[in-house]
Parts: structure tokens; sequence; C-alpha cells
């Protein structure tokens, strides 16, 4: 089990991890879940996740209130016998800013062993905790 169902990490940590030491100058990161990537823009976030050994039928991705949810577990081949280590298993929980990205519009696409996420932000006129005040 790459990482347990826990307390979630917060996207504001997740990309702070990219830019700091934990990652190297190409955005990749290195932790207890193998190797990830996390890159932004303007308009949206972008996770890289590897997930070898699992197909999309393995995958699942949720936004569950501002928590997206990540989860992936492969299937037991005979050669493994009890040893339920053997199983490919993915868990991550990461705490999203609902009224700063489209929790309605995240995209998820495996290719490869390779699940890409897209969560797209707000832009400053769309947002609905925003109000302009008008100076009379």
């Amino acid at each position: 089990v790459l990482d347990s169902l826990g307390a979630p990490t917060s996207m504001a940590r997740l990309l702070s991890l990219m830019k700091a030491g934990l990652s190297s100058p190409a955005g990749t990161g290195a932790s207890r879940l193998g190797r990830w990537v996390a890159k932004e823009d303007d308009d949206a976030v972008y996770l890289k996740v590897p997930m070898p050994g699992l197909t999309k039928e393995h995958v699942e991705v949720r936004a569950d209130k501002n928590i997206l949810v990540i989860k992936g577990e492969g299937e037991k081949q005979p050669w493994d016998g009890d040893d339920d280590s053997a199983v490919p298993k993915y868990n991550r929980r990461i705490e999203v800013p609902a009224d700063a990205y489209k929790m309605d519009k995240i995209k998820a696409e495996m290719k490869n062993g390779v699940l890409w996420v897209t969560l797209l932000k707000v832009k400053e006129d769309e947002r609905k905790d925003v109000f302009h005040v008008k100076i009379e």
C-alpha cells in the first residue's frame, strides 16, 4: 500500500512540495507514494499519477465535497499466494478548495499505467464568493 486513506493532503501543500526541495527541476516529486507530478498554470492543476499494473477498470477518481479521492487496486494473481502486499494498491486523498476549482468538471484519463487528472480552476469572474461592491 503506497498511502492509506488517512488525513488528506491539501492541494496547496501538494503544489508547494512540487516547487520545494522535494521536487526535481523537471517538476516531479518522490514520496512514499512513488513518483508523481503536479503542475499548475492559470487554467488548471494537472496531476500525473503513475499506477503501474493498473488499468482504468481498477481505478476510481471522485470528488467527495472538497476532497479529491484517487483509489486503485489491482487483481491478485495466482502466484501471489497469501501475500496481499503483492497486489498493487493506491489510495490518495487531496483536499481541494471547492470554491477555487470546478469540482464537477474534473477530468481523468488512464494511459499505460499512468493516471492523468485535470482540475480546472474557477476564473475570478466566475467565483461566487467574490463580490464587487459598488462605491457611491
